[in-house]
């Protein structure tokens, strides 16, 4: 080995100790006669802004203001208020054709920006949580988007209708190119850890999770750290919002809580994959929200930094 090796080869060890990865993955060369460690290569890691913190103010607002704030990806949220009137107005209806979810996902591309995620709107243990989360595969298929995000009820998903339901839209996801992704919402499925086992259970590669840390912190006040650790295989893409508990109960954005993005992001910083970071909650704690779009636009702004900032140093 090279002294210009060294360094990268102990970097790298250093990162598959901590990640519990050493013994699965060291090999031996017989040619060479030496330790070889597997070539790991970072996650690519797509910084996202959802238009939910926009939802006060129009669906072309919210995409302007994501445009002009540096992200080159976007998540669409659930409604926006298109005339001011208070009255939202669904981004995407769960009975709109594909065709609709196409022609809105090109107006996005248009201005330069790639949709990577949208929200089913539903829960998976509601009556009719099968087909719409159906049909919400078929309107991801048809505009390029690569996941679905759904959750449970904070009360808690019956255990036994997510599997059965999962089962059935694993295929079609598949089919679709997109997979559906599954958040932390609190009450059992409150963890990533239990998101994950309801995943390994259905056992089909287009159903994975969808981790929000603030979620874990907020709605059963745990630590996400070590509950990141337990599914990060299964991690397929982050709703971003931090947590506070002090001195005030409260999500916020990135940066502004209790949550250590470093260690977070941590577990999954070398994976090889493309995992797109959906930026849910950019707010400040404490004070109040902007009234006005050029306020979110400057928040927007910080969080992308904010993460851009933490990736450059996971993978420096």
């Amino acid at each position: 080995m090279s002294h210009s090796e060294t360094p990268q080869i102990f970097e790298r060890r250093a990162f598959l100790k901590q990640a519990g990865l050493t013994g699965s993955l060291t090999l031996f060369s017989e040619a060479r006669g030496k330790d070889r460690l597997p070539a790991i290569k970072p996650t690519t890691f797509q910084i996202a802004c959802m238009t939910l913190p926009y939802s006060r103010f129009s669906l072309k607002r919210a995409l302007e203001g994501i445009k002009k704030t540096g992200y080159e990806y976007v998540a669409w949220g659930t409604s926006h208020d298109e005339t001011g009137s208070g009255k939202r107005v669904p981004v995407m209806p769960t009975d709109a054709p594909p065709s609709k979810a196409k022609d809105l996902a090109q107006r996005c591309r248009d201005m330069g920006l790639k949709p990577v995620m949208m929200f089913s709107t539903v829960y998976p243990e509601h009556e009719h949580g099968f087909e719409v989360l159906k049909h919400r595969l078929l309107q991801a298929g048809a505009a390029g988007i690569g996941q679905v995000l759904t959750f449970g009820h904070t009360k808690g998903g019956n255990r036994k209708v997510w599997i059965e339901c999962f089962k059935k839209l694993g295929p079609i996801a598949r089919d679709q190119g997109v997979l559906l992704v599954v958040k932390q919402h609190g009450g059992s499925t409150g963890t990533g850890e239990a998101c994950a086992e309801i995943v390994r259970e259905v056992n089909d590669p287009g159903i994975r999770v969808n981790y929000d840390a603030g979620n874990v912190m907020d709605y059963l006040d745990l630590d996400p750290i070590p509950d990141i650790k337990k599914c990060a295989e299964e991690v397929r893409s982050f709703c971003i919002k931090d947590h506070r508990n002090w001195p005030k109960d409260q999500d916020c954005g990135p940066g502004f809580g209790e949550i250590d993005h470093y260690r977070l992001l941590h577990p999954v910083a070398f994976t090889g994959r493309t995992i797109p970071l959906c930026c849910e909650n950019i707010f400040a704690p404490l004070v109040p929200r902007p009234i006005k779009p050029e306020g979110i636009d400057i928040l927007a702004r910080r969080s992308r930094e904010f993460l851009k900032t933490i990736i450059s140093g996971l993978h420096s």
